[in-house]
């Protein structure tokens, strides 16, 4: 959509206020840096990547916007090679432009005419954009409006008319072929003066009749009366057996010295006379030629640099900035098409309208634990949904049962959808979020100061203060570093305080007693319910499946015992 900023394939306007920043956390957390160094090698894109992932909106025409625009761009892998390519042309173009090395007041006619070149690969690349979008089924608002921004650009830049400019203005330069010079000397040969007498549009060429410069002095006959120039002069190449006196004379004459040791002279410039082989006089030939032709061409120079002036800003702002964002989209359709090609199922998310139903998700799975499998069919899918019956989950289950993935999962869930990428699972209905905060064991050496406990409730109080019914909240063994007693009490406050607040939540936690509690937590709002959530263990092994129920009580208890080798029977051997 339009905005201040020009087109945006990720915004719908320049307000940004209803956004919310993900906590650094949060991110962490959720495991998005291993993500996006799935999506892409290079580390500005996945900072690029992560920032519009963080960067959070409960807005669901936001949602929907983007969905579309990555429905179309997974659907059509031959838009997303074209455009690949295009934009790394462009890429390049900015990388290595002429404009990058001075300004237009001050850059000769070489200089100038390389920017039209530049000029000129820059508008074939935005016609090919656009002539790309317009030839592609596109269906999704987004796009097609930025197929139309493009096309308006063109039309309001006047893209066309510089084409014409360029192609004109390069038929007036290209018949440069030679240049003719007068050069005054006084009795002792020594250059006083010099002037432009022609330029050519053909070059001088060698020939059998044609004497050296010395052999021109050495016979009177030869020295032409006056100073008109009657055409009757010859030209000979400077050969490197010949010596420098020709080279030198001019490197004199045109203060060529100066410009070779200038350490902020154009690299590219002087690489032509280090690169030279040595000795050989022509090598100084391009500067000397771009100071004669700047001189002798200052009008059409005149008229280079207006043109580039007039377009150049256009050229290089509005166009390149939405390349990013088309990269984003890029990105994620190659992974998402490279994982389903592994075996992994993808879903278009469905932003819900009014609803008591708040999220839906069939059979989703952990999209940060899948890129880790070698297999697909090791990856166990569970159903889960909010609504206010099932506000609050207060998750239970056996240690490494995995509680942690499927918390972090739903978490990945809500992130993906809201960037509008496809996400993990069958189908996946939602409320949009205004952020996803997440409390999960901080690392020993940040809790040094308040003790873990401390910590905990310092930091849950904040994650609380930012949290609104549209939040999403993580909480991953939280209060569960001290003793159980003083931590089920405050996890109960918590618990009571969330569905005070409406927020959508799941509690992983080993206090399967919260669970027993749950009517008298319940008594706190008749809008919104705590409900359990219990991972399944069949035969005393995880299946990482996840059912609405009661939690099986300290029968999890003996599961720890076990891991940790402290039953009775391996204490005892018996």
């Amino acid at each position: 959509m339009s905005n201040d900023n020009g087109y945006s394939l990720l915004f719908l306007s320049s307000d940004r206020s209803g956004f919310r920043k993900l906590p650094d956390t949060a991110c962490h957390d959720l495991g998005l840096d291993t993500i996006c160094k799935e999506l892409s090698g290079d580390k500005r894109e996945q900072d690029m990547i992560a920032e519009v992932l963080t960067y959070m909106t409960a807005d669901k025409d936001t949602a929907s916007y983007r969905q579309h625009i990555f429905a179309d761009i997974i659907s059509l892998p031959s838009l997303r090679k074209r455009m690949t390519e295009l934009f790394e042309k462009l890429e390049f173009i900015r990388n290595f432009s002429t404009s990058n090395r001075d300004t237009d007041e001050n850059i000769g006619f070489w200089h100038l005419m390389h920017r039209l070149d530049e000029l000129s690969d820059y508008i074939c690349c935005v016609e090919e954009m656009r002539d790309c979008l317009t030839e592609a089924d596109i269906k999704s608002e987004g796009l097609i409006g930025f197929r139309d921004y493009i096309t308006e650009l063109y039309n309001e830049a006047l893209f066309a008319e510089m084409k014409k400019d360029i192609s004109e203005l390069k038929k007036k330069a290209s018949p440069v072929q030679s240049v003719t010079l007068g050069i005054n000397v006084n009795s002792r040969f020594e250059a006083v003066s010099m002037g432009l007498i022609s330029v050519n549009d053909k070059p001088f060429r060698k020939s059998g009749i044609v004497s050296n410069f010395a052999d021109a002095i050495a016979s009177q006959d030869r020295i032409s009366s006056g100073n008109d120039w009657d055409g009757d002069m010859h030209y000979h190449p400077v050969e490197r057996k010949k010596g420098n006196s020709v080279s030198g004379f001019v490197e004199k004459l045109v203060g060529f010295s100066v410009v070779t040791n200038t350490p902020l002279i154009d690299g590219r410039i002087r690489s032509t006379v280090v690169n030279s082989v040595e000795g050989d006089d022509t090598n100084n030939v391009p500067f000397y030629l771009d100071k004669v032709l700047n001189k002798m061409l200052s009008q059409l120079i005149r008229k280079l640099r207006d043109t580039l002036n007039k377009y150049a800003n256009i050229a290089i702002i509005n166009i390149s900035r939405i390349i990013p964002e088309f990269i984003y989209y890029i990105r994620f359709a190659d992974f998402i098409e490279g994982q389903k090609k592994r075996g992994f199922n993808f879903c278009e998310a469905e932003v819900l309208e009014k609803s008591d139903i708040s999220m839906k998700a069939e059979n989703f799975y952990n999209l940060k634990l899948a890129v880790s499998l070698t297999n697909a069919d090791e990856v166990v899918c569970n159903d889960l949904y909010f609504d206010k019956e099932h506000t609050v989950y207060i998750l239970t289950g056996a240690n490494r049962g995995g509680k942690t993935t499927l918390t972090q999962g739903i978490g990945l869930m809500f992130v993906l959808a809201q960037g509008g990428i496809f996400v993990p699972a069958s189908s996946f209905r939602y409320s949009p979020a205004d952020c996803v905060y997440t409390h999960f064991p901080a690392d020993e050496d940040k809790t040094l100061d308040l003790g873990r406990l401390g910590e905990e409730c310092v930091r849950f109080k904040d994650i609380y203060s930012r949290c609104t019914k549209d939040s999403i909240l993580l909480l991953n063994e939280t209060f569960s570093t001290t003793s159980f007693e003083e931590g089920f009490y405050i996890a109960c406050d918590s618990v009571k305080a969330l569905l005070r607040k409406n927020v959508r939540t799941i509690y992983n936690t080993h206090m399967h007693k919260l669970s027993d509690e749950l009517d008298k937590l319940n008594s706190i709002s008749d809008s919104s319910k705590a409900s359990p959530l219990t991972m399944l263990s069949e035969g005393g092994k995880r299946s990482f499946k996840v059912t609405s129920a009661p939690s099986a009580g300290l029968s999890y208890a003996r599961d720890i015992a076990e891991k940790y080798g402290v039953t009775y029977e391996m204490l005892t051997g018996e």
